[in-house]
């Protein structure tokens, strides 16, 4: 869509709104973003890949998704074992500032192992994380508008972005808190808040999705005695392991089980699901799904260990707090990706166990 010489208004400011804010900027006559919580966001540094670096990297792909494989993320980054709190505060700085010239996820995944627990060394990191954005933004007024002050750093998606934070230094962008002033409603002329209207030619809504349940949800999905998953998912997913419910036999819910980078730890997880499918029809069976005291057992494992790490500690997509009326409970899995492949293959090698096999 061509948006040169237009006014245009964007609702969100997660990791979509940022990439499209950062792109969209050049071109609008002006840009009015609205931001309900600001987000912590990191350099990306992309930068052009020739052929001979295209051809090094693809060589390496055995060694990389070796490593991916042993990362709790599925990423080929590993945190440093150390904790932030017991090197000095000038090693700790020097750290942070290497990660953050360097491309990629490595700001977070590579750092201390404490940056990403709740405490001190999160709050230490993130305090650094404000005060870059407080240096990209030359307004003060907006520039503490942009920085996070309601959730822990990592404790929400991360959006990556390249120039994001100096398109609000432009005299053509205007940034408005509607957690001050709430969008009251659309209007024929644009956004009306309840402090002021904006006139738009193209309204954005770059507002979220309903992460993991909300696509299962919305195929009206039936198991046995006509239950919907809908309905015995109100309260939260019900799964074991996030791969199946208890009387929804032969339904795999992959998105459920992944943990961290997809691709990485979906492929390891596809395998698992197809070896299963071979034993039912190897040991001529006919269905498989999971008891109701796995399941049980596995939903109040979520919940116990779930409680202790950083993708719950915000309101975000994570815990469905993005959804209105969603139950607020962890959706994936509260272990790292080995873990979960471990929990998989220990299952699997005593014939399913958990797993009722008719």
């Amino acid at each position: 869509m061509d948006l040169a010489g237009k006014r245009v208004g964007v609702i969100g400011t997660g990791a979509t709104g940022v990439q499209l804010i950062t792109e969209i900027a050049r071109e609008v006559s002006h840009l009015t973003v609205f931001q309900r919580t600001a987000n912590f966001c990191a350099p990306l540094r992309n930068g052009p890949i020739d052929d001979d670096f295209q051809r090094e990297i693809k060589a390496s792909y055995p060694e990389i998704f070796k490593k991916c494989m042993e990362t709790p993320g599925s990423f080929i980054h590993q945190f440093d074992p150390r904790s932030a709190m017991d090197v000095s505060a000038e090693e700790r700085l020097e750290q942070y500032e290497r990660l953050w010239e360097k491309p990629g996820f490595g700001k977070w995944l590579a750092n201390f192992y404490d940056v990403m627990l709740p405490g001190e060394a999160n709050e230490d990191y993130a305090e650094f994380v404000r005060n870059k954005i407080r240096e990209r933004v030359h307004d003060p007024v907006v520039a503490e508008m942009l920085v996070p002050k309601d959730h822990m750093f990592g404790s929400k998606r991360l959006p990556c972005e390249s120039g994001y934070y100096e398109v609000f230094n432009q005299d053509n962008v205007l940034l408005v808190d509607v957690r001050e002033a709430p969008i009251e409603r659309i209007t024929p002329n644009g956004v009306k808040t309840s402090a002021a209207e904006y006139d738009l030619d193209v309204i954005i809504f770059a507002t979220g999705y309903d992460a993991v349940t909300g696509s299962l949800n919305r195929m009206e999905i039936r198991g046995e005695g006509g239950q919907t998953l809908k309905d015995k998912f109100a309260n939260g997913p019900r799964t074991y392991m996030g791969v199946q419910s208890a009387g929804f036999p032969n339904l795999f819910t992959i998105n459920a089980a992944s943990v961290g980078n997809f691709v990485r730890a979906a492929e390891p997880l596809v395998d698992w699901v197809s070896d299963a499918i071979s034993y039912v029809r190897n040991n001529e069976f006919m269905t498989i799904s999971p008891t109701l005291e796995a399941e049980d057992a596995w939903v109040n494992h979520v919940n116990e260990a779930g409680a202790k790490i950083l993708r719950t500690q915000a309101n975000s997509w994570f815990v469905g707090a993005n959804i209105p009326g969603k139950a607020r409970v962890l959706l994936t899995s509260p272990d790292t990706a080995p873990v979960m492949r471990a929990k998989r293959a220990e299952v699997a090698a005593n014939g399913y166990e958990g797993f009722l096999l008719q």
